[in-house]
């Protein structure tokens, strides 16, 4: 995965959920960092809001620390 660029919400969702309809993914992504303190506080450290509809570099970084890469995540 690049995480030196942009991505959009829903394309970062479906990276972690592609077995989902986009919109399905892109709630599971918001539940998933909403329910992590520690994330949640780590992306709001950096400019993340509610709404946010475009993750810069940094922030993707900061998912993917979190999360682990999208390509060996398992839910």
């Amino acid at each position: 995965m690049n995480t030196n660029r942009i991505y959009g919400h829903q394309e970062l969702a479906l990276l972690y959920f592609p077995n989902v309809l986009p919109s399905s993914a892109s709630t599971q992504l918001t539940r998933f960092i909403r329910r992590d303190p520690e994330l949640l506080s780590a992306l709001e450290a950096i400019g993340y809001r509610k709404g946010l509809r475009l993750y810069t570099p940094l922030q993707v970084r900061t998912i993917v620390d979190h999360m682990g890469d999208p390509e060996n995540w398992n839910l």
